[in-house]
This record gives C-alpha cells, sequence and structure tokens, in this order.
C-alpha cells in the first residue's frame, strides 16, 4: 500500500480520497494505480456497501498523470521502448477503469477542484458527477503530445456525445462548471462547502434502496450500451428473476402495501 488512497466508511457509504495534495494529486505509479484498482475490487466484493464516493484532498479533484514521471519515463508512463511503455499503461493506470468502471456498486464523483487528463477520465468512470465550482475539467491528454491512455476515448464519449468529446480532446482546452453542466459532463453544481454534504445527499438517496436491485439496475444501464434491444430485453428478464426472488422485493412490496418503511437487508 502506497497511503495515496484514504478510505473512510459510514455505514454503508464509502467514501475514497485521492490524498496528494502536494501534487494536485496526479497518480504517480503503477502501485498507486494498485491501491485504487484493489479497494475498488475489495468494495465492490462487500455486499454491505451501497455506495462509493470518489474526491480529492486539497484544491484539486486530480490532475491525471505526473508530466516530471513522464519526461523522466519513470512511473506509470516508465519504459525505453514502445513495448515497455505499453506494458506499464496495461498494468498501471489501466488497471482503474477495469476496476471502477465495472463496479456494480454506485459510485459518485465528487469534484472539488480541477480534473485534468486523466483525472476527467477518473470522474467519467464514475456513475454520477457533482461539481464544485471551483472544478475545471480538460481532456488534455494532445496538449502534451499523447493519447487518452486510461480509457477516455470510451468514457468521454458516452458522457458527453462524440461531437462535444472530440472538441474536447482535439482541442484539450478546459471548460468550467457551468459548460461542463450544460454539456452533461456533470449533473450538480454546487458552492465548494456544499459539495461533500451534496454527494452524501445523493448517496444517502441510492443507499435507501434494496442493494442488490440498485446493483442489477446499474449494470443493467452499464450493459445496455453494447446491445441491441433484443438482447438488453433477454437480460432485463433474467435479472428480473433474480430480483424477484430477494427478500428484499418481498419486503418492498410488502411495505407499500402495509404504508410502513421497509427493512432491506441486502438478500
Amino acid at each position: 500500500m502506497t497511503d495515496f488512497l484514504k478510505i473512510e466508511r459510514e455505514g454503508g457509504i464509502v467514501t475514497l480520497t485521492l490524498n496528494r495534495p502536494e501534487k494536485r494529486n496526479a497518480i504517480s505509479t503503477a502501485a498507486e494505480c494498485a491501491e485504487v484498482a484493489d479497494a475498488c475490487r475489495a468494495l465492490n466484493r462487500d455486499d454491505a456497501v451501497r455506495v462509493v464516493i470518489v474526491t480529492g484532498a486539497g484544491p484539486a479533484f486530480c490532475a491525471g498523470g505526473d508530466l516530471k514521471g513522464m519526461r523522466d519515463k519513470t512511473g506509470i508512463t516508465g519504459g525505453n521502448t514502445g513495448a515497455e511503455i505499453r506494458e506499464s499503461y496495461r498494468r498501471g493506470i489501466q488497471m482503474i477503469p477495469l476496476a471502477l468502471y465495472e463496479m456494480d456498486v454506485p459510485t459518485i464523483a465528487a469534484i472539488n477542484g480541477p480534473a485534468i487528463g486523466a483525472g476527467l477520465d477518473l470522474a467519467c468512470m464514475c456513475d454520477i458527477r457533482i461539481a464544485s465550482e471551483t472544478a475545471r475539467f480538460a481532456e488534455s491528454f494532445v496538449k502534451v503530445g499523447i493519447v487518452p491512455g486510461d480509457g477516455g476515448a470510451y468514457l468521454l464519449p458516452k458522457v458527453v456525445g462524440m461531437s462535444k468529446a472530440l472538441e474536447m480532446s482535439l482541442t484539450g482546452d478546459p471548460i468550467t462548471p457551468a459548460e461542463a453542466l450544460a454539456c452533461g459532463l456533470v449533473s450538480q453544481v454546487v458552492a465548494p462547502e456544499a459539495l461533500l454534504p451534496a454527494a452524501r445527499a445523493m448517496a444517502e438517496r441510492i443507499a435507501v434502496n434494496p442493494p442488490q436491485a440498485v446493483r442489477l439496475t446499474k449494470r443493467l444501464l452499464r450493459e445496455s450500451q453494447h446491445m441491441r434491444l433484443s438482447t438488453l430485453l433477454e437480460m432485463s428478464a433474467a435479472y428480473q428473476a433474480l430480483a424477484h426472488g430477494t427478500r428484499d422485493h418481498r419486503e418492498a412490496v410488502d411495505a407499500m402495501l402495509e404504508k410502513r418503511a421497509p427493512r432491506f437487508e441486502g438478500r
């Protein structure tokens, strides 16, 4: 472990904080990538976890990769040959989208400041994005002569549409929170002091629902992006069979009929 990631848990809601404020939470090493990926996989296996919030310590959300490491060919972009650099991406930064984006647990990015390059892509790996008024966003890889290496070419168009994704990726120019809200990159913009309370409130609204139904719903929406309608309907029927067989489904129906608050156990 590198202590790059601070993990805090309150009930079923877990907050992951990128904790290198002196480096603007830039992701510098393969060990830091592994720490994030391992945490995501462990939380996904934990049935008691209902929602995960991802944020950054200090004034930045995540400044992306470490430019000094890039210059010196160390860290997550290390290697002297094309083959070595390819492997450094596959065994480093690319572990994060494979773990974070693929989580069944709902995730919320609380974007407290600049989300640049890989930092923006990290935010796009989350399901819901809430931004502080101090946030800025840039898909800025082209500014340093490289391409998105961590899944941004897949993630960003799904969030903002292809035209806006191409504009952001080919210019590398930053956009403001207001612009991010207008293009659907974020769903809320709030004052800095209201950011974590807003993310927590959203997490609580999700966490009150039956956890297995929440996870199945998230997976269904994710898979719907790659499927024909007929295939999705088959998957929906299978997932519905699973959901109908849970105790929480029966509890939800009983609670509605009895006009009382439900008591979900995740079973």
